[in-house]
This record gives C-alpha cells, structure tokens and sequence, in this order.
C-alpha cells in the first residue's frame, strides 16, 4: 500500500487537469473516447448527462459525507479496500482489470479520491478521466504520455507500507 505523507497533502489540492464549472462544459470533449469517472456525484451526473462511463470509481461519499446519489450501473462490479489517504494494491489491480475489460464499476471501502493516479497510469492513450473539484466542480484530464509523467512525479512523495 502507498500513503500521502499528510505534509505532501496540499500537493494534490490542484487540478490534476482541465478544471470546468459543469460536467455539461465537457461533454463534446468526450466524444469517441473512453470515459473513466472517479466519485459518486461526478458518475451520476455523466449518468444524468447521458454518458455511461467505461469504468466508475466510487464509494458511497461525497465530501466525506453519505452521497444518496450513488449510481446503479449495470456493469461488472468489483470492490477494493482502500483507506482514506492511500493507493491499496487492491485499488490499483482493481483498475487494472477493468480497464483491460470494461465496463465495470469499482465499489471502494474507503476513499477513492487518490484513484485518479493509479487510473491514469493504466488507461490507455486518448481515454477521458473525469473527478469532482470540491467546490469548484469537474476536472478533465485526458491521457498522454505527459499525463502519465506526472502520476509517475506524484507517486514519489508516497511511501510503502
């Protein structure tokens, strides 16, 4: 297991991508690629929007709070322990399979905020990473080898347990 030291924290506070106020601002840029969504509220309101993501990260919270808005999917699901603060193995092989075989939704006990970067380093070029901002509303990230650089760049401030 890899855990943010809490002094790398404010690290991982800014968007690791393009920041837009709506999941509705994004949309067009979806078009022909894979969708992969981590958080409950950012799936449900792909869902709403009409895009059924490849793969959905999710764990029942919004902001650390129950989210009532979890989304049935009808995909493969498969579930990972993952405690607040870390990437688990489990997190990280769970993302492994499903993008080798989506669709799929990942049902995470724990937090899936720390998600983005062990689905970045796995999914393929051209494919859409969607994650709520709190607060400030939907980052975009599209996969590039200049993408994968930087969750390489994050990963070295954690520490194996």
């Amino acid at each position: 297991m890899l855990r943010l030291p809490e002094a790398h924290r404010d690290l991982f506070k800014k968007p690791f991508g393009t920041l837009y106020g709506s999941i509705g601002e994004l949309l067009p840029r979806l078009e022909g690629r894979a969708v992969y969504a981590v958080g409950d509220v950012v799936t449900h309101n792909l869902l709403e929007a009409g895009v059924v993501p490849d793969i959905a990260i999710i764990d029942g919270y919004t902001m650390r709070s129950p989210c009532t808005r979890s989304p049935l999917l009808q995909a493969r699901r498969l579930t990972a322990k993952n405690p607040p603060g870390t990437i688990t193995d489990a997190l990280a092989e769970a993302i492994g399979d499903l993008v080798r075989n989506p669709p799929g939704a990942i049902f995470v006990d724990g937090e899936e905020d720390l998600a983005v970067i062990p689905l970045v380093l796995a999914a393929p070029p051209g494919a859409a990473i969607l994650y709520g901002q709190p607060g400030e509303g939907v980052v975009l990230r599209i996969v590039d080898e200049a993408a994968k650089r930087e969750a390489v760049s994050m990963l070295e401030v954690f520490v194996r347990e």
